[in-house]
């Protein structure tokens, strides 16, 4: 048995409980940069070159609506979203 009181033991599951959280902070900032300013403009080049979109999805590890978004503020041609409930 430990001789910590409950306050102590609060206090050192607190400071780890920090220090991911920090951690995990930083780590999601740098994925958004990466995003932003490698993975997005890549995209956009490969897109422009007549890569297949699908294709630059898969490499780029995003969904369809951040792909096309990101086409459609490049002012490239993005083709309208299907309604809801269609399956052609």
């Amino acid at each position: 048995m430990t001789d910590e009181i409950p306050e102590e033991q609060q206090a050192a599951a607190l400071r780890v409980v920090a220090d991911a959280g920090a951690r995990r902070a930083e780590l999601l900032s740098e994925a958004e940069r990466i995003l932003t300013e490698e993975i997005r403009p890549a995209a956009i080049t490969a897109a422009r070159t007549g890569a297949e979109r699908n294709r630059i999805r898969e490499l780029a590890r995003v969904g369809p609506t951040v792909l096309y978004r990101w086409l459609s503020e490049a002012g490239l041609p993005v083709r309208a979203k299907r309604p809801p409930g269609r399956s052609d």
